[in-house]
């Protein structure tokens, strides 16, 4: 069974583009703007994480909150 022309270019192609979408993920975190205009965080869980950016602004303001948080409820938290 032998592989035309066409089909080899056209599997070359599919590899290329699966090794791009590979490296996409391996890069982590990505922001984008959403459609309806607020920022979504991908790359983080299966679906973006998406707020308005004055949402995004309290709880970056609440980042040693969270820590602190984090820590003194270590032992009840799960970590992924």
């Amino acid at each position: 069974m032998s592989i035309d022309e066409d089909e080899r270019a056209e599997l070359e192609r599919l590899r290329a583009e699966n090794a791009a979408l590979k490296g996409r993920r391996a890069r982590g975190l990505e922001l984008r703007v959403s459609e309806k205009g607020a920022v979504s965080l991908y790359g983080l869980r299966r679906f973006p994480v998406t707020f308005y950016v004055d949402e995004w602004e309290k709880i970056l303001e609440m980042a040693d909150e969270i820590r602190r948080f984090a820590r003194e409820n270590e032992a009840k938290l799960k970590r992924k």
